[in-house]
C-alpha cells in the first residue's frame, strides 16, 4: 500500500519514465539521478503554490537530504513520484518526497528547506502567506 501525505497536505504528483542516461554501470538508477528527481519535483510543486509576489520576495535553499533507498528502478520503468510539506517553521521547512514504481516503494525522501530573503540573501522567517500555501 502506498505511503501517500497526509490528506489535508497540499502534494503535487509527476510519472517519467527512466531514460538511458539515468542508469549507471550497475544498470539500474543512479543515486544522484534520485536526489535531481527529488530537486527536480520540489522545485516544480513550489512553482505551482507560489507566484511572483512571493517569488520577489523569497527564495529557498536545500539544506539538508535524508534519503532512504528502498529498491531499483531499470531502464523503461514507469516511476511515479510524489512530493508535500510536512512541516513548516521558523526559518525551515520540511519536504517529503516518496519515489514508487507501481505500488512499490523504491525511495523516500525528507529535504529541510531554509528560506532566504531575496533583497537581502539572509535567512528569514516563514511568513503567513507562505504558510498558507501548503495548506
Amino acid at each position: 500500500m502506498k505511503d501517500f501525505p497526509p490528506k489535508d497536505t497540499v502534494s503535487y504528483k509527476e510519472n517519467s519514465i527512466v531514460k538511458e542516461d539515468e542508469i549507471d554501470a550497475l544498470n539500474h538508477v543512479n543515486n544522484v539521478v534520485y536526489l535531481q528527481w527529488v530537486n527536480n519535483i520540489s522545485e516544480k510543486h513550489w512553482d505551482i503554490l507560489s507566484n511572483d509576489d512571493i517569488n520577489s520576495k523569497y527564495y529557498w535553499v536545500a539544506i539538508r537530504h535524508e534519503i532512504d533507498y528502498m529498491q531499483q528502478a531499470f531502464l523503461g520503468d514507469d516511476i511515479t513520484v510524489y512530493t508535500w510539506v510536512s512541516e513548516s517553521a521558523g526559518v525551515r521547512s520540511i519536504r517529503n518526497v516518496h519515489i514508487y514504481k507501481g505500488d512499490i516503494l523504491l525511495v523516500k525522501a525528507k529535504t529541510t528547506w531554509c528560506l532566504i530573503n531575496a533583497k537581502t540573501h539572509k535567512i528569514t522567517r516563514i511568513q503567513q502567506d507562505i504558510l498558507n500555501l501548503f495548506k
